[in-house]
């Protein structure tokens, strides 16, 4: 049995919903605070933001848009968005839907516009991605793109004729009865929501993030139970299948994730597969794993504090206890460090809003420095530089564990000079 209150203080976070659906049943439980100023206490009816978790749902419009026959995920998003543009021409001529979902479009990943919340909003957008400019050639890696999401909201506005929050809440939350989603911020005020929280000493953010980038993941929130009810239609028909079928394979950091369409699929102990997502907002981290065969989901909502310690005790307990699966090992340093090509990584990488900085360290090793090139990252990574050694002849490792793992970078490619070309931690950050 969970005993969320003593994982919420064991791992200082500052307040967490919990739900399990098993054998068609869902159980919730909450602990901790809405907001540690005010001091009130997190209900299970109380929401909070689930972040890029969104995507499925935004998968989940595009999904049923496919079955109808009204769009296909291999022409052009040019056949439904004449006027859709980026920096490269001859790259926005050829972009696909299926790039989109599996975030292989290639270009800027984290554009985080403010184009106000009206029912334009998302149009402005799509006008300002006439500036993204391309960091990989389209379907040569899977980089995380919240841009490319957006688009596909964009998508689903046009070929419904419908806002892309009225197409949401028409077609899941209405239709699935759910009591606590708020698709806009807007419907917060009917709501309960939870306050994040950010740093290391958790603070209320102040602030949320933009309504422009909603398809992507900045506004949609809810209960975990709710959450879950979403898990339910999706486990309860075949009219989403494809969506878990394999698209992408991504670079390897360890965790044994790879991409279908939305959803993320995972590998467990003894074969068993999965599929989830995780979300992270300002202030927020949402956690979602799914085991179709065995009937089985676990969402695990929060809103600071060290909030994946929190998660994985969650998962490690409910999987183990109902499905016999053990969650894969996070990686860890290797006794014998694998030989690092210091020459060949040294240099400055860049990916949207973020520099990547590596310097030599000693005894082979390297040094990783973020620099944020917006201010929007200031929750998400530190200014500070880590040590990494070699985990694979690809693949760095941090030295030091943070938030209950340690970090791996990717090596990708080669440029001109047969220098590391990408690092890759998710996202792609190409060498300047």
């Amino acid at each position: 049995m969970i005993k969320l209150d003593e994982l919420v203080e064991e791992h200082g976070v500052v307040g967490a919903q919990v739900a399990v659906l098993h054998n068609g049943a869902i159980v919730d439980m909450a602990a901790g605070v809405l907001n540690n100023v005010t001091g009130e206490k997190v209900t299970t009816d109380s929401i909070f933001q689930i972040g890029s978790i969104t995507k499925v749902w935004t998968a989940t419009l595009v999904q049923q848009l496919v079955n109808e026959g009204l769009l296909d995920l291999d022409r052009p998003v040019r056949d439904v968005l004449p006027e859709f543009t980026l920096a490269d021409e001859q790259v926005a001529r050829i972009i696909t839907p299926r790039h989109l979902l599996t975030h292989t479009a290639g270009f800027q990943g984290d554009l985080f516009h403010d184009t106000g919340n009206g029912d334009d909003m998302l149009a402005k957008y799509v006008e300002r991605l006439a500036e993204a400019r391309q960091e990989v050639p389209p379907g040569e890696l899977y980089s995380y793109c919240n841009s490319g999401f957006t688009l596909l909201g964009r998508i689903v506005e046009v070929l419904r004729g419908k806002p892309f929050r009225v197409v949401l809440r028409e077609r899941l939350i209405d239709r699935l009865g759910l009591r606590t989603a708020a698709a806009s911020h807007a419907e917060y005020a009917s709501q309960t929501l939870a306050t994040g929280h950010v740093g290391k000493e958790p603070k209320p953010a102040g602030k949320l993030m933009a309504e422009g980038d909603a398809p992507a993941g900045t506004v949609l929130a809810m209960s975990a139970r709710d959450l879950l009810e979403f898990v339910r239609m999706h486990l309860g028909t075949s009219e989403f299948d494809a969506m878990r079928e394999l698209q992408v394979v991504p670079p390897d950091f360890g965790h044994g994730g790879r991409q279908g369409l939305g959803w993320a699929l995972h590998e467990y102990a003894n074969g068993v597969t999965g599929i989830g997502h995780s979300g992270s907002t300002l202030g927020y981290r949402a956690y979602l794993r799914v085991l179709p065969e065995a009937g089985l989901a676990i969402a695990v909502l929060t809103n600071g504090g060290d909030s994946l310690s929190l998660a994985r005790a969650v998962f490690d307990e409910v999987l183990r206890d109902l499905a016999g699966v053990a969650m894969p090992s996070f990686p860890t340093p290797p006794q014998l460090p694998v030989p690092v090509d210091v020459e060949r990584i040294v240099g400055v990488y860049r990916s949207t809003g973020l520099e990547l900085h590596v310097t030599e360290g000693d005894g082979g090793r390297v040094k990783l420095r973020y620099e944020r090139l917006d201010p929007g990252w200031e929750s998400f990574v530190d200014g500070d530089e880590h040590e990494f050694t070699g985990l694979r002849d690809d693949a760095l490792i941090a030295v030091e564990s943070e938030g209950g793992y340690h970090s791996v970078v990717v090596l990708c490619g080669r440029d001109e000079q047969n220098r590391v070309r990408y690092m890759h931690w998710g996202r792609a950050a190409q060498r300047v």
